[in-house]
């Protein structure tokens, strides 16, 4: 049975005692530590594992255990899953751009067993390295909207969302080195939106990112261009992957988002309409596993324009649960 999941996601440089007490004030069950995405992806991750040895997350990681809080990393992380000076030596390791000419940007050739390899066995490492994490894992291909996939010889008839599947299978892989239960979400985002054909393996479970979603209308709304489509591909997606362990991730609390990930912080406005509306949604397709960027929203924010409506997030997704 899929272990329940009510959460959302920050980035590690936000955390402190003020996010600790919004957290547990909230009502919610599980954190997600989130590194900064895009091009510097693996070097955010780098620095996050280097904060974590040294103990700067020892309070807040000891605050959540003790409140029985899950704590998870999720993260954009196979560029340092495979890291990319290796392009000098090991070119076939990497992608092939559609001109034929290989690549060190942005994830790797899917057909390359030796890259798939190296993605293993730091995938090993890399759950070694998080002393907190449960079997749900959240360990993610590069961060692109666009050329993320490989055109060689051998790739090109893959879709992006295979070539992914592909990709992640070696991640889980490595990760049931460390722990046998180890589960690993396929990001369904951007690229990979569309439903693989590549069985997936045991372990592997749905996560739902809808990132073109129209965030000012209810998600199911048929009169929406934008999130019927989105919606379509995530009956094609639980057609592959099933409902168990099924997750959303979504956007309703992603100031970060709605800054365009920049700075100055806007005021977050929660639609709570909308967040009703979604959730019905969401619970009718079988989801007992939820959560939300909440990035952007660190004591800085606060300064400028007071506590964001995180109580009112975990007390809507409670009543979600209530038939």
């Amino acid at each position: 049975m899929a272990q329940k999941k009510n959460g959302l996601l920050i980035h590690p440089e936000e955390i402190s005692e003020y996010w600790e007490n919004l957290i547990l004030s909230s009502g919610v069950d599980s954190v997600g530590i989130h590194p900064r995405g895009g091009s510097i992806a693996h070097e955010t991750l780098s620095e996050f594992l280097s904060n974590l040895k040294s103990g700067v997350y020892d309070r807040f990681l000891r605050v959540m255990k003790e409140h029985g809080m899950e704590v998870e990393l999720e993260c954009h992380a196979l560029s340092w899953l495979l890291p990319r000076e290796n392009f000098d030596a090991h070119p076939d390791w990497f992608r092939m751009e559609e001109d034929g000419v290989r690549t060190p940007k942005n994830n790797l050739c899917p057909s390359s067993e030796e890259a798939l390899a190296v993605v293993e066995e730091r995938s090993a490492l890399l759950a070694s390295l998080l002393p907190f994490h449960g079997p749900y894992y959240h360990i993610w291909i590069d961060d692109t909207s666009r050329n993320g996939t490989c055109h060689c010889e051998r790739c090109r008839s893959l879709s992006p969302s295979d070539q992914a599947l592909t990709i992640y299978h070696a991640i889980l892989r490595g990760l049931k080195r460390y722990r046998s239960d180890a589960k690993l979400g396929f990001l369904a985002y951007h690229e990979t939106m569309i439903a693989p054909t590549v069985p997936p393996m045991e372990g592997m479970y749905l996560e739902y990112a809808p990132i073109h979603r129209r965030v000012d209308r209810f998600i199911g709304d048929p009169n929406c261009e934008e999130n019927k489509r989105e919606t379509a591909h995530l009956c094609e997606l639980l057609e592959v992957f099933g409902r168990e362990d099924a997750e959303v991730l979504e956007y309703w609390l992603d100031n970060s988002l709605f800054c365009g990930w920049k700075l100055p912080y806007k005021k977050l406005n929660l639609d709570e309409a909308l967040l009703r509306e979604d959730l019905k949604y969401y619970r009718g397709k079988g989801f007992s596993r939820i959560t939300t960027f909440a990035c952007f929203l660190g004591e800085d924010y606060a300064k400028e324009f007071g506590t964001p409506p995180i109580d009112a997030y975990g007390r809507i997704l409670k009543e979600s649960e209530e038939p």
